[in-house]
């Protein structure tokens, strides 16, 4: 198969994240069995998912692993000219959902295998494939406990998320979480009978929106675009009808944190105005959706240049999106962002990739295995 086969096989799974993944999982171990790789299923604590973990070269020596994930954002979106799910080409451009984000770096990798499998290699290259990563990245932490017992540690991490094929050494960290607020309902009428979890969170709101201002003035870091940390309520649902006393309120946010800040901590202010509601009578629930540290390669880290060296250009400072080379970072490996397609492509209706992008991709990865090789 070529990497154009194998990206048609691998679109045509709905692998959407939160859902069960055992189809696109088990699809991708039997290939790589049949081209000779070691690879082994590490199922999440939610039972109907995995993470695929394969070695192709010597285990026991210290290696480079490419890390992507299996699980795309929904394509519900009626904007399709085609089904999301089925492969459709146009000339240069591969239409899909997950073409770019990040399939198309998993076909490159999956078709570099043969290649890499008929080299000697004096230095393994392995894969990681994670599940849930569009929802918090969710699936890699239980896969990094567990390289030890798979591999020598690795040399560097290289996260194929899209980034044209540029090498980034950073990107932010984020944190997510979500705040439930519990009232008491009752006629509109009597608004002294009840308690309005609507009124109550503006309380909260207001907090987000304030620390959200006070983060613009810093601590500043010019790498990135805002060059600060950012803090922003993204939904807010609560209600019934006019003429209720809304019950329930909850809202979701995150904050973005510049390398050296902790994205949760952005997080404590609007924490601690929730959880004051409770003097009031209300009941406040506090609930983490997603976390992940923040990436920052040295400019002078042998993996940089090593990606410099595979991809002809240097090693971009940093993007403005966030991958799972931060969590790779922070369990003391070195890790850097490359891989194929635009970001701009990514979630929304249409996503395409170009079939010049797949191939440059597959002759980098080919590339990586020489020099595992020489």
């Amino acid at each position: 198969m070529d990497v154009f086969d194998i990206l048609d096989r691998l679109v045509s799974f709905p692998s959407v994240a939160g859902k069960p993944n055992g189809d696109i999982a088990s699809w991708i171990q039997t290939y790589l069995g049949e081209h000779g790789a070691k690879v082994t299923l590490f199922p999440g604590p939610e039972g109907d998912r995995s993470n695929l973990f394969a070695t192709i070269g010597p285990a026991d020596v210290p290696g480079y692993m490419l890390s992507g994930h299996m699980d795309v954002v929904p394509a519900a979106e009626p904007q399709w000219s085609s089904p999301p799910f089925a492969l459709r080409r146009e000339g240069e451009r591969l239409y899909g959902r997950g073409t770019t984000d990040m399939k198309g770096f998993l076909a490159a990798a999956l078709a570099a295998v043969s290649k890499l499998a008929g080299l000697r290699l004096t230095k393994p290259v392995h894969l990681a494939f994670s599940y849930d990563e569009e929802i918090g990245c969710r699936g890699v932490p239980h896969l990094i406990p567990r390289l030890p017992e798979l591999c020598a540690r690795p040399l560097g991490v290289i996260v194929g998320e899209p980034s044209g094929l540029r090498a980034v050494r950073g990107h932010k960290g984020k944190a997510a979480a979500r705040v439930t607020i519990n009232g008491l309902s009752g006629h509109s009428s009597r608004p002294d009978l009840g308690l309005n979890a609507v009124h109550a969170m503006a309380d909260v709101l207001s907090a987000a929106v304030s620390e959200a201002g006070r983060l613009t003035h810093g601590p500043f870091d010019h790498a990135f675009e805002p060059a600060y940390s950012s803090l922003q309520a993204g939904v807010v649902a609560g209600g019934q009808s006019v003429n209720i006393i809304p019950d329930t309120c909850t809202l979701d946010l995150e904050a973005r944190a510049i390398p050296g800040v902790d994205p949760a901590g952005l997080l404590g202010p609007v924490k601690e105005e929730a959880e004051a509601l409770a003097a009031k009578g209300f009941q406040v629930e506090w609930t983490p959706i997603s976390a992940y540290p923040a990436l920052s390669l040295p400019q002078d880290s042998a993996l940089a240049a090593l990606l410099h060296d595979l991809t002809g250009e240097p090693p971009l400072t940093a993007v403005s999106y966030g991958t799972e080379a931060g969590l790779y970072q922070a369990a003391a490996l070195d890790a850097i962002i490359c891989g194929p397609g635009d970001i701009v492509r990514a979630h929304k209706p249409d996503e395409y990739i170009l079939a010049s992008e797949l191939a440059a991709c597959q002759r980098m990865i080919e590339a990586l295995g020489a020099h595992c090789a020489a």
